[in-house]
């Protein structure tokens, strides 16, 4: 098992890849170092491995799948991950690692947006969009995380094992983040610098499609950690549609003491059968997330103990 490990999934940087590994080398000497190339038409791969790194391949695009495969394959102590594109840098992996070795930190974030990422970051829409984010995110999970979508992290053994990754692409982070919340991880934030993409190099971001994939993943994560609050502010809407529609058909009642709207009263019953459904569905999913909450924390205590003897 490797004692630190770095992660960096790629797809087309030449650009920067060597500067990126001689970077990481560097700053953890005594890490190894795999690049995971993702179907790049570049010389990616020639240039990572030229530089030092062991290179390995993912056939299936996009960088969830990458970080699935990174996760299932590479066993050690320490993780750190971080983007080939060169906007992180790496000297502060060392801090990042010793939180994970030295503190137990189960999830490391490098925190971007306190530092010079709105300053550097040139497309305005992406900033936005990482304010909206760690605004919907910590207002729904009751969380203080300071940036959702970086790239730059460190994890331990326990959270890499255990993390069941479900995203194919760049919505990856806010599952990684949520699922630490929600399990009730040691999360703890580095401040680091971040510089823009230099010249000729492009993000694979996209703004709209990607974004949009971000927060229906957000409100996806929302149900499937947190139900009854979920259904139960479904009922809540539905309730609420079931009653204003409702309240004229009264009011003709209180007036005429006939019922002109049939099919409007009918309709209203049956919306709020729903919110009734919603509702009780919110309990039943609820008691089922305990239990496997339960059974996170079994499987991590067999993880720990395999890590400790391994140690």
């Amino acid at each position: 098992m490797d004692k630190i490990a770095v992660l960096i999934p790629c797809y087309n940087e030449a650009k920067t890849i060597e500067k990126v590994v001689k970077d990481a080398r560097e700053a953890l000497p005594e890490a190894i170092i795999y690049v995971y190339d993702n179907n790049s038409t570049d010389e990616t791969a020639k240039i990572a491995a030229e530089a030092g790194a062991v290179v390995r391949h993912e056939y299936q695009q996009g960088k969830g799948n990458v970080i699935r495969t990174m996760f299932r394959e590479i066993d050690a102590h320490c993780y750190i991950m971080i983007d080939g594109d060169d906007t992180y840098p790496l000297e502060f992996a060392r801090e990042m690692a010793d939180a994970v070795l030295e503190r137990n930190a189960d999830m490391v974030i490098g925190d971007r947006l306190s530092s010079t990422y709105f300053q550097e970051n040139k497309r305005p829409f992406h900033n936005f969009g990482n304010s909206l984010v760690r605004a919907g995110i910590n207002q729904l999970f009751g969380c203080k995380i300071k940036d959702i979508m970086t790239g730059y992290r460190a994890f331990g053994y326990g959270f890499v094992k255990t993390f069941p990754v479900l995203s194919k692409g760049f919505e990856i982070e806010t599952e990684m983040t949520i699922h630490a919340v929600s399990n009730n991880m040691a999360i703890e934030n580095v401040v680091v610098e971040y510089r823009d993409r230099p010249e000729g190099s492009e993000s694979k971001l996209n703004t709209y499609s990607d974004g949009m994939k971000v927060l229906f993943t957000m409100v996806k994560l929302y149900k499937n950690y947190k139900p009854l609050g979920f259904f139960t502010l479904l009922s809540g809407l539905l309730t609420l549609l079931s009653v204003g529609f409702m309240v004229p058909v009264v009011i003709d009642f209180m007036n005429t003491g006939l019922v002109e709207r049939f099919p409007t009263l009918i309709v209203c019953g049956f919306v709020e059968l729903a919110a009734i459904q919603s509702f009780f569905a919110g309990m039943i999913l609820s008691d089922m997330t305990i239990k496997n909450r339960r059974d996170f924390e079994f499987r991590r205590n067999l993880i720990q103990k395999n890590l400790n003897e391994d140690k």
